[in-house]
């Protein structure tokens, strides 16, 4: 049996992140704290689309890529990424798993 993932609310706090006056996520960030793939999460999220509002997350543009890579140690990684990232607001770091 896998044990639970204990997670330090500096260490969400880290993942938080102010883009287009918005506290958000990104999916990536949110997917490891939900124990999921960025790719399971996107998914699980636009098979749900009707659950949530038109509006509910945003992708990223090449240039907020860019600063957000620059500016936060832990996401050097979407530097090479072929995708670019979405956020999400960032109380769904608050959802339970329902996908």
């Amino acid at each position: 049996m896998e044990k639970p993932k204990i997670l330090l609310l500096a260490q969400v706090d880290r993942t938080i992140l102010t883009i287009r006056g918005e506290k958000v996520m990104l999916d990536r960030d949110l997917a490891e704290i939900h124990g999921v793939t960025t790719k399971a999460l996107n998914q699980a999220v636009k098979r749900n689309e009707l659950r949530f509002p038109v509006d509910f997350r945003f992708q990223m543009t090449r240039e907020e890529r860019e600063e957000v890579v620059t500016n936060c140690d832990h996401l050097k990684t979407l530097k090479y990424a072929s995708s670019l990232p979405w956020a999400l607001p960032s109380t769904a770091s608050s959802w339970r798993r329902q996908c």
